[in-house]
């Protein structure tokens, strides 16, 4: 992929969530909300201090994480839908 994200920016792409609940139900389509965890493809070099002083990102490439429901802006990057957010959008690192 020839895709790198700027400054505190992170690439991201949807973990599709189970066809079923817990209980067996089976979750149509049209019922579905769209996850909001995700893997990190990309990760920018960080943002920076008002000094200029570089401040290393949180995350890295192959991270599974949480991120609010409206977070990021959807982009289409070789034919795959992927996410793009700024790190501080991201809620927390799963495992």
């Amino acid at each position: 992929m020839a895709f790198k994200p700027l400054h505190d920016r992170v690439l991201v792409r949807r973990v599709e969530s189970d066809e079923k609940t817990k209980g067996g139900l089976i979750i149509p389509d049209s019922a579905k909300e769209k996850p909001a965890e995700g893997e990190i493809i990309s990760v920018g070099e960080g943002a920076r201090k008002d000094s200029g002083e570089l401040i290393a990102p949180a995350v890295k490439a192959g991270d599974r994480v949480l991120f609010g429901k409206w977070s990021g802006t959807e982009v289409t990057i070789d034919g795959e839908e992927l996410l793009i957010m700024k790190e501080s959008d991201i809620l927390g690192i799963i495992g």
